[in-house]
């Protein structure tokens, strides 16, 4: 390696000699970066101040001062970087002297063609202009003497300052928004093919408004990795001016790899990797910075009146969201007894509620649980699959949550082959996003769809998953089922699951493609789709998933003529998989457990209750309660509205009635459910059955002790902003020949299994079956119902009790 010895800096006494030096100084190739920056920073200071002296011995001018602000001010001088300099003097000489003073600066700038951008004021006058103009008021934050009265120059900073600080509740909301707009115009850094190293959100500007909230002493951003992705994104802009000549910020797809060369990366698309991670770190400290602006701000005006109101500082207020996690100040945080290094599942746990109620997570939480938090186990405990699922579902309010657990490792932890797509750039100008992003969104888009398939849960993971292939050579969608297998398993998927994960992002490109490129009359062309697919089942998810994957991608990936022909393969291929209909099911024998309380259940007239603990791999799915109940009606709806008034959460369960194996015996109701406590511990059999005996016989008003609960649940979304898709209910024809099968999806809430049963009870009908899952925050709800003399359902009988049920959803 060569050393290069570095020379001290020439002192420029002309413009020729500022040229000279600051020519050698851009093809100096050891200096770059910040030394470059300074270097050239240096020198222009030297230049402009023996312009600013002689000036001001021939102009007679005594009380002034020559101030470098913006990002001269900082001394961060890229090659092609404009001059900010204001010359300030204190109002006692000739106006002509100043004009004269000023123009013999001014013009040998100019004589360069060095872009300058001037002013000439007093204090008072640079005071009133920043208090008018937002931009002047940010640039005179960055103020640096160069050259002349000292003190002067030092009074305007103090003041500017000052300025600051006691007008931050009006300036840093009119900052806030300035951002904003600019982002508007701007776009967001991290996802652009061709983006504004600057103006975007999460380039330069964004950097330079976290420093003057820093000096507003209101808030401060995260410090981890914020200085290096400034310094990244600086460089960058320095390698693009000097590959280009030209003084600009964008940075297009044509020079990318000249950029890239210039600074001795392999190539454009680890350059915008680069980039995109800056901006992604700036990104993010701006999201964290500004919600903690919001919240001081919102303090100092509020709390003083409540103060006032109450007599003394009101504490804030913690609601409870999950186990371990509550609300307060508009953010999830750890409840004070959470114990984040004993538990693998908080990360993902307070992820999920965080995003259900639609709020931010607390940056010091997510870091403390990235810090502290062991690692989960493979493959994971039942718990944390379900809560990974809940996260997905969640919909628009899951974007937010999500990078803020990667900007702190906590993605890359759970799932480290997701390091392979992180900040990935897709050279494609349909794709709106990064690879990772595109993903995330993908899941969004499908939590829209979990009303239309049977598996949401699957779903959502395929679509998180499907594209996980673009970080490997190759065949995506080949190199993906790889990886989408392997990632299946160690989220904690059965064999069966992971099978069907694997299909899904193997072929979520099959439909669409098939769809659009093939002859959908030829038999072989739905044949081969069929062969691909397997089941009916899997086609559903693969309908939804394209649709997803599609409008995840950008508007010119869908449309309706596409939508329309892949509904019509899927139609076709559908009539395919289903074949002739399956026979009925042989019946299913009574466990030893279920035997004993049928029997006993026969014997007394009355419910019947057991609770046991799940097996350890099944621990996710709470505890099983068996309850066994004569039949009658009202039963369905009592025992949901127990447990929802016991704040019991039905994650699973099974409806179907048995004849107890004595002479004579009337047929009882076996419901096998897996419940879990939303806070605290479970209640006791024995109240649990007293409460239901008390529903079954009318002497509690369940519907009005579920009503105010429900309120306040519908309240609390309302609220936090939170949506969800309307609830479906839809007829299966074809699903049994003995029964009419129902088909409820519904986001979960309290009480809503509950409604459901009483729905069902009030259109008259017998529920004969009743199969309840709760898969993240959808549940996927089959009830076989007959009439009353045991048969199916007429078509008309049957959409009108679907339209029943979804009403009562509905309201």
């Amino acid at each position: 390696m060569t050393s290069v010895e570095v020379t001290e800096e020439p002192n420029p006494s002309g413009p020729s000699g500022y040229a000279a030096a600051r020519l050698r100084l851009l093809q100096e190739e050891s200096r770059s970066g910040p030394p470059r920056r300074s270097a050239l920073a240096g020198i222009t200071d030297e230049w402009v101040a023996e312009l600013f002296r002689i000036a001001a011995r021939e102009s007679g001018v005594r009380s002034a001062a020559l101030i470098a602000v913006g990002g001269y001010g900082r001394g961060e001088l890229s090659p092609r970087s404009d001059l900010d300099l204001l010359l300030l003097h204190d109002g006692s000489s000739d106006a002509k002297a100043v004009a004269a003073l000023a123009d013999r600066i001014w013009y040998p700038v100019w004589d360069l063609g060095i872009a300058l951008d001037h002013s000439v004021r007093t204090p008072a006058e640079a005071r009133k202009v920043a208090g008018d103009d937002l931009k002047v008021h940010l640039g005179l934050l960055d103020a640096r003497h160069v050259a002349g009265d000292l003190g002067l120059t030092a009074g305007l900073r103090t003041a500017v300052l000052a300025d600051w600080r006691n007008q931050a509740v009006k300036r840093l909301p009119e900052l806030r928004e300035l951002g904003r707009d600019r982002a508007e115009r701007a776009g967001e850094l991290q996802y652009l093919l061709e983006p504004d190293l600057k103006e975007a959100r999460g380039g330069l500007r964004d950097a330079t408004a976290l420093r003057a909230v820093a000096a507003s002493w209101v808030a401060d951003a995260p410090r981890e990795g914020l200085a290096e992705a400034r310094r990244t994104l600086l460089d960058v802009r320095d390698a693009l001016h000097l590959t280009t000549g030209r003084a600009t910020d964008r940075l297009a797809l044509q020079e990318q790899d000249q950029v890239a060369a210039a600074l001795g990366l392999l190539d454009a698309d680890v350059l915008l990797r680069k980039v995109y991670e800056a901006g992604r770190t700036l990104s993010y400290a701006s999201d964290v910075t500004w919600r903690e602006v919001e919240r001081v701000l919102t303090s100092r005006s509020v709390r003083p009146r409540l103060k006032a109101l109450l007599g003394g500082r009101p504490a804030p207020d913690r609601t409870p969201l999950a186990d371990g996690v509550v609300e307060q100040d508009g953010e999830a945080v750890l409840a004070r007894t959470a114990r984040p290094e004993r538990d693998a599942v908080l990360p993902l746990r307070a992820a999920a509620a965080a995003a259900q109620a639609g709020l931010p997570v607390n940056l010091h939480a997510v870091r403390r649980l990235a810090k502290v938090s062991p690692q989960l186990p493979v493959p994971w405990p039942p718990e944390a699959r379900e809560e990974l699922v809940t996260l997905l579902g969640a919909g628009e309010s899951a974007v937010p949550v999500w990078e803020a657990l990667e900007a702190e490792g906590l993605v890359t932890r759970l799932l480290p082959d997701w390091e392979r797509v992180r900040c990935r750039p897709q050279r494609n100008p349909v794709h709106t996003w990064t690879v990772d992003r595109h993903l995330i969104e993908a899941a969004v888009q499908a939590a829209r769809l979990t009303r239309n398939v049977g598996r949401p849960d699957l779903l959502l993971v395929a679509a998180l998953l499907h594209d996980i292939g673009k970080g490997w050579p190759g065949d995506h969608s080949v190199v993906g089922e790889t990886i989408a297998r392997d990632m299946a398993a160690r989220i904690g998927f059965d064999a069966g699951d992971v099978a069907v994960v694997a299909t899904l992002v193997r072929h979520h490109l099959l439909l669409v493609e098939t769809a659009t490129r093939r002859d959908l009359d030829d038999p072989a062309t739905v044949r081969s789709v069929a062969d691909a697919v397997g089941t009916v089942g899997t086609l559903e998810l693969l309908h939804a998933l394209t649709e997803a994957d599609a409008l995840a991608t950008g508007p010119a990936a869908w449309s309706a003529w596409r939508a329309s022909l892949v509904a019509d393969l899927v139609k076709r291929v559908g009539a395919v998989l289903a074949g002739d209909p399956l026979p009925d099911p042989e019946p299913v024998a009574l466990s030893a457990e279920q035997e004993r309380l049928a029997i006993e259940a026969h014997r007394t007239g009355g419910p019947v209750l057991a609770l046991r603990a799940r097996e350890e791999r099944d621990a996710g799915l709470g505890v099983e309660l068996l309850i066994a109940v004569p039949d009658r009606p009202g039963v369905l709806p009592a025992v949901a509205g127990v447990l929802a008034m016991h704040r019991l959460t039905v994650r699973a369960a099974e409806l179907r009635s048995a004849e107890p194996p004595l002479e004579g015996a009337v047929p009882v109701l076996l419901l096998d459910w897996r419940v879990a406590a939303a806070y605290g511990g479970l209640p006791e059999a024995t109240r649990l059955r007293a409460d239901l005996v008390r529903a079954l016989d009318g002497s509690l008003d369940l519907p009005a002790r579920l009503a105010e609960r429900e309120k306040a649940y519908a309240a609390g979304r309302a609220r936090r902003r939170s949506q969800s898709p309307a609830p479906r209910v839809t007829v299966a024809p074809t699903a049994s020949r003995h029964a009419t099968v129902l088909e409820v999806r519904a986001q979960d809430a309290p009480g809503l299994l509950h409604r459901i049963g009483r729905a069902l009870d009030a259109t008259g009908v017998r529920v004969r079956s009743a199969h309840v899952s709760t898969l993240g925050a959808s549940v996927v709800d089959a009830f076989y119902v007959t009439g009353v003399e045991g048969e199916p359902l007429g078509a008309g009988e049957a959409a009108e009790v679907a339209r029943g049920v979804a009403e009562a959803l509905g309201s």
